[in-house]
């Protein structure tokens, strides 16, 4: 039986978890599960698996969170967004997440489809978030739902205060925790905590790690996502900027001094985005103090 996340939850201190991203090429579909293998020697607690904008890669998406599950049976967290989906269609969605036992889901506004500057609600779709939620909590107890936290604050948002108000409403109607995006300056992320909890929000909030591997990836992927870059981080990196052997070492050894740190002051855990790859992340997770 496929375990929901929230119960792990209520058993664990701390979690370690793992997100895979639907692959773009037949080698990259057959190379996935042969990573998740590996991986889950290290003892995760669960998978998750992302949602292309615009739903693009919907059917990949499940296909891939059935397989790991029935392959590993390790519980596998299915992103799934607003965009581009009605209402009926997010509920045919569900529908069949509960037919193929898919009981863990990371609820998301998303992002605008390619080619889309700005976000707009889809016809007959929702608006919010929380709306997404509120549905599928309708089915009751069946799905663990997680959500989104942007320790700096959502690239949307005209306010830290604003973006903090918006997630309590997210775990008031249904959402059971939190994982963060990515950051790379840990006072962001305790700061947020403690953003939050004065405001009511009282459930793991898990921080999202990206070891760094490539200076110019990650400034495509900031860049993207809205995560500040600190000039410690530039100052670090960008002297490697080409050699990617050092960047690589020099990665993890970064990666490892925050996972550290965040484990110390308390993170109840760490969910590392693995951008599809077995190491760094097997190697930060064997140094860090567990």
């Amino acid at each position: 039986m496929i375990r929901r996340i929230s119960d792990i939850l209520k058993e664990k201190e701390q979690t370690y978890s793992f997100e895979f991203f639907p692959p773009k090429t037949e080698k990259g579909k057959q190379k996935l599960p042969e990573t998740a293998a590996t991986l889950k020697e290290l003892e995760p607690d669960w998978f998750t698996v992302t949602y292309g904008a615009g739903g693009s890669t919907r059917e990949l998406t499940m296909d891939i969170v059935d397989d790991l599950q029935q392959r590993f049976q390790i519980p596998t967290m299915h992103h799934l967004t607003c965009v581009g989906h009605s209402k009926a269609e997010l509920k045919a969605i569900l529908e069949e997440m509960k037919e193929r036992n898919i009981r863990n889901i990371l609820a998301l506004r998303g992002d605008p489809p390619e080619g889309k500057e700005h976000w707009e609600p889809t016809p007959g779709g929702f608006t919010y978030c929380y709306q997404l939620i509120e549905l599928i909590r309708s089915y009751g107890d069946f799905f663990s739902i997680g959500v989104a936290g942007f320790p700096e604050g959502h690239i949307d948002c005209p306010d830290k205060e604003t973006d903090s108000k918006y997630l309590k409403i997210k775990i008031d109607v249904g959402g059971e925790f939190v994982v963060t995006q990515l950051f790379f300056d840990n006072k962001d992320y305790f700061e947020y905590l403690e953003r939050i909890r004065k405001i009511g929000v009282t459930v793991r909030v898990l921080p999202g790690i990206l070891p760094i591997t490539n200076y110019q990836q990650l400034l495509r992927f900031c860049n993207t996502c809205g995560a500040t870059i600190p000039q410690r981080v530039h100052h670090i990196f960008k002297p490697l900027d080409g050699n990617d052997e050092a960047t690589y070492k020099i990665g993890v050894e970064f990666a490892v001094e925050q996972c550290n740190e965040l484990l110390e002051g308390g993170a109840p855990g760490l969910h590392f985005y693995t951008l599809n790859k077995v190491d760094p992340t097997r190697e930060i997770l064997n140094k860090i103090k567990r």
